[in-house]
């Protein structure tokens, strides 16, 4: 004897369980406009709950063409639209999927758990080819839920930090190692390093590179300070720096971005210090930035368009199986310029 069939997940039981209409339900899949955010996500969770996807009859993703790739990122809009880090990835990304008549899904998160929900979302409702997952943590829980998906990605992170998903990523330790090397070779040493957030594990490995540096230097000073990455961030990082007495404070600085050394480069102004003669000052990434500054910035210089169209391209590999697999982007190198300098005796 046979047990009752389950009666099969339909578009109006969901939008039952959301409180919602089954009208709202489509324009949450179809990502059309309309919708409060938390309308949208209650839906997606109601979807989740009861195992809904969508009947897409126009195209299944395997073995179909990419038309949609998706990209979620864990920073407030305003600063977002100040960092050149990102504006230069997305547009590296952009440049591949214009080739392929490809459009990027791009939403900012709360936090990672927030993302997880929508990544899943977006694979279920069947809005997404597959997805660039940037800023890894230790532990990080989209590795997880990416494999039991069996979601296409690229992680854009360090493969001890990205379990067994393909990745690309950058040489950070090789690079602060660059920075403080030619900073103390300059006779530097008294050194800061005015860092991203913590939780970020490349964050984590530009610190453990920077104390190893100032060990194996045997640097007099050597001072670590954590921000979000904004310029008002950077700004207190360094005026709290500078702001010791002269034979207690740094002579060279480390910025993490360029948004943050400028600010830097603004408050020895404020403070009445010239750069690079009383503080010397070294950005991250070398965007237009540093090269509008007076004096202009020094840098670990990395081709960030390059990096996110490198990401696309290896996302494009792992949905058709013929990529190049996990592999590191160029090292970033230093570039000097006007703001470092052997410092004042």
């Amino acid at each position: 004897m046979t047990g009752t069939p389950t009666a099969r997940v339909t578009i109006k039981d969901v939008a039952a369980r959301a409180g919602v209409s089954k009208g709202a339900v489509s324009l949450a899949f179809n990502h059309k406009p309309g919708l409060s955010e938390a309308t949208r996500d209650r839906i997606f969770n109601a979807a989740r709950e009861l195992g809904w996807a969508p009947n897409l009859t126009a195209r299944t993703l395997a073995g179909s063409r990419v038309d949609v790739v998706g990209l979620a990122i864990c920073r407030p809009a305003r600063l977002l639209g100040l960092e050149p880090f990102y504006m230069e990835f997305i547009s590296g990304v952009e440049s591949v999927l214009t080739e392929q008549s490809c459009s990027l899904l791009l939403r900012l998160v709360r936090n990672v758990e927030e993302e997880v929900g929508l990544q899943e979302a977006w694979w279920r409702g069947r809005q997404i080819g597959g997805s660039i997952l940037v800023d890894f943590r230790s532990q990080d829980p989209r590795v997880a839920a990416a494999e039991r998906l069996g979601m296409p990605v690229v992680a854009v992170g360090h493969p001890s930090l990205t379990g067994g998903l393909t990745s690309v990523w950058t040489d950070d330790a090789t690079a602060v190692t660059e920075a403080v090397r030619y900073l103390a070779a300059l006779g530097h040493r008294r050194i800061a390093r005015v860092g991203g957030a913590a939780a970020l594990g490349h964050t984590a490995m530009r610190t453990a590179a920077f104390d190893e540096a100032a060990r194996i230097l045997e640097l007099a000073g050597a001072w670590q300070v954590t921000t979000d990455y904004s310029g008002e961030a950077g700004a207190r990082a360094t005026r709290s720096l500078l702001a010791a007495a002269p034979a207690d404070r740094p002579t060279a600085i480390v910025y993490d971005n360029d948004i943050m050394a400028v600010a830097g480069l603004s408050v020895a102004a404020e403070m009445g210090l010239s750069v690079p003669g009383d503080v010397s000052l070294l950005a991250w990434d070398d965007s237009q930035l540093c090269r509008l500054t007076h004096p202009t910035l020094s840098a670990m210089s990395h081709d960030v368009h390059g990096f996110g169209a490198d990401a696309a391209r290896t996302l494009f590999g792992v949905i058709t199986g013929e990529g190049p697999g996990s592999h590191p982007v160029p090292t970033p190198v230093l570039t000097p310029r006007g703001s470092t300098a052997p410092p004042s005796r």
